[in-house]
């Protein structure tokens, strides 16, 4: 066997929180341990793992800092080389812990691997489009699109985080984006290609629409900092530039169209400064 840590953020989520949780205690793959990482709740999240969960989760409270810094603390309090994650509204395929760990012991010159999904809204089956199949090996140009790796996908070895570095807490969403774009600079990802992870989304709760409007600036962020912090290749810095141009431009327009001038001006003219560059 080879023992994996679960890690769940959640915060005010007690009522539907127990799916995420039973769909890991169901797993074929009865070697991990289950960690809830409680960032700040105020409802009865507490006090239902206590009376249900006392003996098979580990239970983590800490003050409100946000999904990055819940992440953040599973990782570091972790047991287990290999970390996955569930969000608290998701939850796993019966099949996902054992299928991903034989795959990463399979491979493992790997340090993440990821998983296809089934997407529900409102609890309607969502077809996928064609962009959100995820992919292996080298996805860095798919990275820098959009989030092309699912977080309730990921299993990882703790490695990966002494390298790349932590989620940034100074984002209050899109942390997946930026953390997995850092990875993908050097990293190879792993793809287990079944459906293995079942989101289920629309909620108004939900980071995703709690940050609709302007989510992506927090993506623009990323890709300059990126440009501005790593060693990148000259065929991956061409790729960052382009589409960070592409996303200043399209934001920045928009911005504009809305009557947000100053901020649209201000994303316009960093995609003037980085236009030049691009070969």
């Amino acid at each position: 066997m080879h023992p994996v840590t679960v890690v769940i953020p959640t915060y005010n989520r007690s009522g539907i929180l127990k799916t995420a949780l039973d769909s890991v205690l169901n797993q074929t793959w009865q070697d991990f341990e289950l960690m809830v990482v409680d960032d700040g709740s105020t409802d009865n999240t507490a006090a239902m793992i206590a009376e249900n969960y006392a003996k098979r989760v580990r239970y983590i409270y800490q003050e409100n800092r946000g999904a990055a810094a819940a992440r953040n603390t599973g990782i570091k309090a972790a047991t287990h080389d290999l970390v996955a994650f569930l969000d608290s509204d998701d939850q796993f395929d019966k099949r996902k812990l054992e299928l991903q760990v034989a795959a990463m012991l399979q491979e493992p010159q790997y340090l993440v691997s990821h998983t296809q999904e089934i997407w529900f809204r409102r609890g309607k089956f969502l077809n996928q489009k064609k962009k959100h199949r995820k992919e292996s090996g080298y996805i860095f140009e798919r990275c820098l699109e959009l989030c092309a790796v699912g977080m309730s996908t990921i299993m990882a070895r703790k490695s990966l985080f002494d390298e790349v570095g932590l989620f940034d807490e100074g984002m209050p969403c899109c942390e997946d984006y930026d953390l997995w774009l850092r990875a993908s600079v050097k990293h190879q990802f792993l793809l287990v290609d079944q459906p293995l992870t079942i989101k289920d989304g629309g909620r108004p709760d939900q980071l995703s629409c709690l940050h609709r409007v302007g989510m992506d600036r927090y993506r623009i962020n990323s890709i300059h900092n990126l440009l501005n912090t790593e060693k990148l290749k000259s065929e991956q810095r061409e790729l960052a530039v382009r589409e960070l141009v592409k996303k200043c431009t399209i934001y920045g327009n928009g911005c504009l169209k809305h009557g947000r001038e100053r901020e649209g001006n201000k994303y316009l003219q960093l995609a003037e400064t980085f236009r030049p560059k691009i070969v």
